[in-house]
């Protein structure tokens, strides 16, 4: 125990210690390495290769190899930026100046929900900045409450929160944080929730991307018990490091769209093909190393 705790804080001084390098170089210094990073870990590393070979052929089989190849390491680019993103937010984004790095889209929509006096569920993705888009609208004075796993490395996992909370994003944990889930809905809070987790065989099943994909049923629960309308919402990246766009695609109001929030199975199969479409209009900002469809539904 003693020796993994030893581990764990080594690695964390590693992060840190990256991080202060990435935050001591201009911006566009730091995007010149991502081209030879999204490299060595696709071409040289090979890391999760398969997973994303696989996962890229189901969703496109229209694509030849060579253009999935090419979108697999432009997914790596992507996740090399976000990087670069979350460790420069902090010093680059601000209440005055937020103008110059996010464009809102839709706004009044998710704007009038989270002033409403119900609860908001926002589902989003691993897709686009998920943490950036999060981070701005605490800054906009919408605090928000997002269910998460705990890092397994401690360290870590204190240091992204202290990132997260800042500007007012708080985590719940993903174990033994229902409770706590409930009482932000009760008094009228913004849920936030990345939906696009793999939820285990007796999830709810519904189809992502042309293949049957479990998906937790806890979410579209909550909002048919707590007359919560769901928000679908993203944060592409636009045109360089540090801007995005806060997208507001769809919302479910069971009050006003009940069609759309009419039971669990067809409430999550609703918000799955929303965030579908987001992805397909930018792939390469997609996580595709997810292990997303694991097991095939059961009979």
């Amino acid at each position: 125990m003693q020796r993994k705790h030893l581990v764990d804080f080594l690695v964390y001084l590693v992060v840190r210690f990256l991080i202060c390098l990435v935050q001591a170089v201009r911006i566009e210094t730091g995007q010149k390495l991502v081209g030879p990073l999204a490299w060595l870990f696709d071409a040289v590393l090979g890391i999760r290769s398969e997973v994303i070979a696989e996962n890229l052929a189901h969703a496109f089989p229209e694509l030849s190899g060579s253009e999935r190849k090419r979108l697999a390491r432009r997914m790596w680019e992507h996740l090399f930026l976000l990087v670069l993103e979350v460790a420069n937010a902090p010093r680059k984004i601000h209440e005055t100046n937020w103008r110059d790095y996010i464009s809102l889209r839709d706004q009044q929509r998710l704007v009038r929900l989270l002033l409403d006096e119900r609860p908001t569920l926002i589902i989003t993705g691993h897709f686009g900045n998920f943490e950036l888009a999060g981070y701005v609208l605490a800054i906009l004075g919408f605090p928000t409450y997002t269910v998460a796993r705990n890092l397994d490395n401690p360290y870590l996992d204190r240091f992204l929160n202290r990132f997260r909370s800042s500007t007012g994003q708080y985590i719940i944990p993903k174990k033994g944080g229902y409770d706590q889930i409930l009482a932000v809905l009760a008094r009228g809070g913004a849920m936030t929730f990345v939906a696009d987790q793999y939820a285990g065989r007796k999830g709810c099943w519904v189809e992502f991307f042309g293949r049957p994909a479990s998906a937790h049923k806890a979410i579209a629960l909550l909002a048919l018990a707590n007359d919560a309308p769901v928000a679908v919402c993203s944060g592409p990246r636009l045109d360089g490091p540090l801007h995005i766009r806060l997208d507001t695609h769809a919302v479910a109001d069971p009050r006003l769209t009940p069609e759309r929030a009419d039971g669990v199975r067809h409430l999550t199969q609703w918000y799955t093909s929303q965030l579908e479409t987001a992805i397909r209009a930018a792939p390469n900002q997609y996580w595709w190393l997810h292990r997303r469809w694991k097991t095939p539904q059961a009979a």
